[in-house]
């Protein structure tokens, strides 16, 4: 009996479905890289989940502005944000207090327009970034992964074992949105300065919202993946590298962002 053919004959019968890997990158996320780390990468292994992501992000920023509750708490919070701005601006003397109701007035009435019109010019930048981040991402971990850590793998592994990980934030966004529609409150993140209500423009806010454990697992299984994608006798090299690597840029996008205020808008 051949032995190369027996293992190619046994490897075609125990490939993965897809079913297969979208479980098992939560259930048993080091077994299924393993096994992927075997077969030969596909585009779809990077693809459906973040459509998957995407369309759930979609289906839930519909689904909560349709709910007219969660619709005016979502108003509010932002309305309470600007009340803030305009507070401190009339205590300045720089606008008087009916100016700075008329804008108020003003800005609720935009806000409502742009939850109306927006949704099209929302979804299409969404799908823009998530790509353009994804591929941005990849090529570094591949980068990390390849030069830094000697792995064995391509970019299309680094694509693999990061856009499998995608299912975990899908998982994330379909649980607050049943979350949400269920308690008829809105919940759009699962970070510790969430529940707390910490400015995350703040240093303590923003490492505050870094502990979540949905990006957690998220990073955890990334990790995993990129070291089961590139041959790795241990684990714990890449979780090194990820867990640096994503601290270490956050903080450092914090600390650009208190130079360029500009960029404040992209925290969180």
């Amino acid at each position: 009996m051949n032995t190369e053919t027996t293992y190619q004959e046994i490897t075609n019968e125990e490939k993965q479905s897809f079913t297969d890997k979208m479980t098992g990158v939560i259930t048993e996320p080091s077994k299924m890289f393993a096994q992927l780390a075997e077969e030969k990468p596909t585009f779809l292994n990077w693809l459906f989940p973040i459509l998957t992501l995407i369309i759930a992000a979609g289906v839930m920023s519909y689904l909560t502005m349709q709910n007219p509750v969660i619709r005016d708490q979502a108003i509010l919070k932002q309305m309470e944000r600007i009340e803030v701005s305009m507070n401190n601006a009339v205590e300045a003397g720089q606008i008087t207090r009916e100016q700075a109701d008329a804008q108020m007035e003003s800005i609720r009435e935009q806000i409502e327009q742009q939850i109306e019109s927006g949704t099209v010019t929302s979804a299409i930048a969404i799908f823009v970034i998530t790509f353009v981040m994804f591929f941005i991402v990849a090529g570094i971990l591949f980068l990390l992964a390849r030069f830094a850590l000697k792995g064995e793998g391509s970019y299309s592994s680094a694509m693999s074992a990061y856009g499998l990980s995608y299912f975990i934030l899908a998982l994330q966004v379909i649980l607050m949105l049943i979350y949400s529609l269920a308690t008829d409150q809105l919940i759009n993140a699962t970070s510790v300065a969430y529940f707390f209500d910490a400015d995350i423009k703040t240093l303590s806010g923003y490492l505050l919202n870094k502990i979540d454990p949905f990006t957690i697992w998220f990073y955890s299984v990334v990790s995993i993946g990129m070291a089961k994608m590139f041959k790795s006798k241990t684990v714990g090299k890449y979780f090194a590298a990820v867990f640096g690597l994503w601290i270490g840029f956050s903080l450092l996008f914090f600390l650009a962002a208190q130079q360029f205020p500009l960029l404040q808008m992209f925290i969180q």
